[in-house]
């Protein structure tokens, strides 16, 4: 049997979980981001979340933090519970990218991550949308460059600053409404908040495109990718597990090392791609 990784996804909402058989998902798992809980309690619950699958114990691990704070938190217990050193990605990864950035090091792992997943599927030129607690944009060029990016407040925290502020705003659920023009309080919202969010996408792509000279295939993540990715028009391929998969990735050419950077384009099954 081929043996096990973990790998995990450590975000300021979530932290995100998936034991992988070679490159191949086989369990994912949430865990609500909560800087006071203790390494041991992570630890409990994600020894019985793995114990409850039958399967043995991961041999290899990986982590991708955009909390620093938790980081030796998973470390630690991935070493006591399974006796493992995980990678801890950086700019110094075998990311399989060029990096254009004066200073690499302030960018956030997931997003490299990202960028090494979407590479290494579609080849450049490249636009990585996350849709997480902030919306982030990552350009790879053609010659698989890691340029930079744009990051922007997420549709969440703009819906909790615009209830927070107004008076008479209440939160309202996260349905796209069918009209653009709301005929109530919550249907205006709706939209607002949705496709609101969903045309700052659109816009900020263009304008990405028009700068680089070039159109870009758009990959789209995050967890609130099935809300608003449909709601643009921009958004070609929705990719719910990208950052899981360039861990795998990631993790694969670290046991295969030295990987030279690659321009192959494999394409794995787990994708939707929409017409743009």
């Amino acid at each position: 049997m081929t043996k096990l990784l973990i790998a995990v996804d450590i975000g300021n909402t979530n932290i995100v979980i998936g034991l992988f058989q070679g490159r191949v998902l086989r369990h994912e798992w949430r865990l609500a981001t909560q800087a006071g809980r203790t390494a041991d309690e992570y630890g409990l619950m994600v020894h019985e979340l793995i114990r409850n699958t039958g399967s043995p114990s991961p041999s290899d691990a990986i982590i991708s933090s955009v909390v620093p704070n938790l980081t030796p938190a998973f470390v630690g217990l991935l070493h006591r519970h399974y006796h493992l050193t995980p990678h801890v990605v950086s700019h110094t990864s075998p990311l399989g990218l060029a990096i254009g950035y004066p200073n690499p090091e302030e960018i956030g792992a997931d997003r490299l991550v990202n960028a090494a997943a979407a590479y290494e599927a579609y080849g450049g030129s490249l636009i990585i949308v996350d849709f997480g607690t902030a919306t982030t944009f990552c350009v790879v060029s053609a010659d698989g460059t890691y340029l930079g990016g744009v990051i922007a407040p997420g549709a969440a925290i703009a819906a909790d600053a615009l209830t927070a502020r107004a008076a008479k705003l209440s939160k309202v659920e996260w349905v796209r409404p069918p009209t653009i023009i709301g005929r109530e309080t919550t249907g205006s919202m709706q939209t607002g908040i949705i496709q609101g969010h969903a045309c700052m996408v659109d816009g900020i792509v263009r304008l990405i495109q028009q700068e680089v000279g070039s159109r870009c295939r758009v990959v789209a993540t995050g967890g609130l990718t099935p809300l608003i990715a449909p709601a643009t028009e921009t958004i070609e391929t929705i990719r719910p597990h990208l950052t899981l998969e360039g861990l795998a990735l990631i993790a694969e050419r670290l046991r295969k090392k030295p990987v030279p950077r690659r321009s192959g384009r494999s394409k794995p099954p787990s994708q939707t791609t929409r017409n743009s």
